[in-house]
């Protein structure tokens, strides 16, 4: 089996007409990035613990987690192990009375929960040289390995790096992130406080 690599998320992007996300996995040693494409609901729960967000009711990654942890069963690592036609598999791996037990998960659902309990995301070094690309590359090929979800949702559009909310006043901004967080749309909520840190 080849080596296993840490990588960590560097952005969530949106990349899809009908709520796609681009997950960007990076490894800041090697310089390499590798795109996942996951849903809107494994986005919102990604950029809730990244943005530090509580949500009013549990989503489904907080109840999974709570129920794990309620049986002191604790998440130690996730590894993204096969990539086939372009599509990523992951491996949770649960620690119970000193016992590591790997379970199969799809990749977005399988960093989500890596999230909720601060363990690390590792991907094998064959997956990284098919389907990862350097920093310096400006853009993605969509059509290279690893750009598909489990859902097998193709890619439709190019990611704007512009951010959409660069003309409001800070003013707005805190309303529409009020109102984002209300409505539970975190990945949204994320972006508005980017823009508003951003301006500090």
């Amino acid at each position: 089996m080849s080596r296993r690599v840490e990588v960590f998320i560097k952005n969530i992007l949106p990349a899809h007409s009908h709520g796609a996300y681009t997950l960007v996995l990076h490894n800041p040693t090697s310089k390499i990035q590798l795109p996942v494409l996951i849903g809107t609901v494994e986005a919102q729960s990604i950029a809730m613990e990244i943005e530090k967000l509580q949500s009013s009711r549990p989503l489904t990654h907080d109840l999974f987690s709570h129920t794990l942890k309620h049986y002191q069963i604790e998440i130690h690592e996730v590894c993204i192990e096969k990539l086939e036609e372009g599509i990523y598999y992951a491996t949770i791996y649960f620690m119970k009375d000193g016992e590591s037990v790997g379970i199969d998960s799809r990749t977005s659902d399988a960093i989500a929960m890596a999230m909720k309990f601060d363990a690390p995301i590792f991907v094998l070094q064959h997956i990284i040289d098919e389907a990862g690309y350097h920093d310096e590359e400006e853009e993605m090929d969509m059509d290279a390995p690893g750009r598909i979800t489990n859902d097998e949702l193709p890619p439709q559009q190019k990611v704007d790096h512009h951010s959409p909310y660069s003309d409001k006043t800070d003013e707005e901004l805190e309303n529409m992130l009020d109102e984002a967080i209300s409505i539970e749309d975190y990945v949204k909520a994320a972006r508005i406080r980017d823009e508003i840190t951003r301006r500090k």
